[in-house]
């Protein structure tokens, strides 16, 4: 067995942990090994998976299916030059055509969900011979710069200025209206606000909107029904390309393959990573409708990556939704789903430290606050460790009780692998709910 002393003493020699300043890195789990819901560190110790590895592990953890298709591309061809064609990545690209909405047609593939991002701005760009980007601010689209300035979360600042073009407009927040509306919010005024940003822009100025179908890691914002729909009747008005980023709410976290296809609507363009391999092997992809495919027949497309088209990468995708099919992954979400929102509204009535519960399929968020009328987040928005307060401690238990999940600022992260059956649900849920105790303590009552 691994010495876990020397593994940590060698990560904290010689690696760098993102988001953190390296001193305040105290105690990482070491894991050793995983499979299905499930991994175990070095001691032996298991943890639930509830956050599937950051959203990410969406068929669990050691498919014996995607790691034997890894091993045989390995075997066969392990890696190609992007200007060349091989078999996995013909198939890959055509089975995405397939899965996807309507007619988006043609894929580029990349590493990952960020330089997915990069390519769809790079995309939008040439397409339409304008520059402007419209995103929101309580969004996360990646960490390489492009992608880290598109996306409104606050570890951007610190690398500002960065690309131009960006603007950004309010969320279709309910629980926290921008605009002073009830809990239930109001489509309309969400939808007049991008509209109206747009217009003072001016819409031939602007490329693409750029919104995540469903907000992942920026608070798990379900937009309401007819915002995505009001979005794609205006773009299409003014010639604004839509962008769909599918990296989280793609390949049926949230009940449906992917996230906009709740609302029948098809984007110009979508950007996918995390569930297309489960991140079994490294892999992002941005996939066009034809009529965008169609313009760069006689346009030179001016993107590139040296691992486009990874040929294990592909054959990995590949693998992984087929999974996706055979073991009805996809359906158990939406069925796991519903358990998952009736536990959530469970812990919602026990515990008076839970000011909201959000979720669709099995992507869901616990919003946690010191008092629910007045809905003051139990830790700060953009919170330091030292200002998470309660919410250190509900973390802290958690790991205790064996649960590794995503905490941020007031938010606990309910989000398992699509195989999850309800007695794994209720086994993360009964943590959650002896975690929240703590919340509870120091919320008012």
């Amino acid at each position: 067995m691994s010495d876990r002393n020397e593994i940590l003493n060698q990560h904290r020699n010689h690696v760098f942990f993102s988001w953190s300043a390296q001193e305040k890195i105290n105690n990482p789990i070491v894991v050793d090994r995983a499979q299905g819901i499930y991994f175990w560190d070095v001691d032996g110790k298991r943890y639930i998976d509830f956050s599937s590895q950051l959203m990410n592990m969406n068929i669990g953890h050691g498919h014996p299916r995607v790691i034997a298709a890894i091993t045989e591309q390995a075997e066969k061809l392990a890696f190609a030059y992007p200007g060349t064609a091989h078999e996995a990545k013909g198939q890959c690209a055509e089975k995405l055509a397939e899965v996807t909405p309507g007619d988006l047609n043609k894929v580029l593939f990349t590493l990952g969900g960020s330089e997915a991002i990069e390519n769809a701005i790079k995309i939008a760009r040439q397409y339409t011979g304008r520059h402007k980007i419209v995103t929101r601010y309580r969004s996360y689209h990646g960490a390489t710069y492009g992608a880290a300035t598109a996306g409104g979360d606050p570890r951007r600042l610190p690398n500002e200025p960065g690309i131009s073009g960006i603007v950004r407009v309010h969320d279709p927040y309910a629980y926290r209206c921008p605009f002073g509306y009830a809990p239930e919010g109001n489509l309309q005024a969400y939808v007049d606000h991008v509209i109206q940003t747009i217009e003072f822009e001016g819409p031939q100025n602007v490329a693409a909107i750029l919104m995540e179908s469903v907000t992942g890691s920026s608070g798990l914002i379900i937009p309401p029904d007819g915002y995505w729909q009001a979005l794609r009747e205006y773009a299409d008005k003014h010639g604004i390309l839509l962008i769909a980023d599918e990296v989280m709410s793609g390949f049926g976290r949230t009940g449906k393959m992917f996230a906009i296809e709740h609302y029948n609507v098809v984007p110009d363009i979508m950007t996918m990573a995390k569930g297309l391999t489960c991140g079994y092997i490294p892999l992002g992809a941005v996939i066009v409708r034809q009529h965008i495919a169609d313009h760069f027949d006689k346009n030179p497309l001016v993107c590139g990556l040296t691992y486009s088209g990874h040929p294990v990468g592909c054959a990995t995708a590949l693998a992984t939704m087929k999974a996706y099919e055979e073991d009805n992954l996809v359906e158990n979400s939406r069925i796991m789903g519903e358990v998952l929102g009736s536990r959530l509204q469970d812990l919602k009535e026990r515990h008076h430290s839970v000011g909201d519960v959000r979720n669709i399929g099995l992507f869901g968020v616990i919003e946690c606050v010191k008092n629910r009328s007045t809905r003051e987040p139990l830790a700060p928005w953009n919170a330091k460790p030292s200002e998470m307060g309660a919410m250190a401690k509900v973390a802290g238990r958690l790991r205790e009780l064996g649960m590794q999940t995503f905490v941020r600022w007031n938010w606990v992260f309910t989000v398992p692998p699509l195989c999850i059956d309800e007695a794994g649900i209720d086994e993360g849920i009964e943590m959650i709910d002896e975690a929240l105790k703590l919340a509870d303590a120091e919320a008012e009552g």
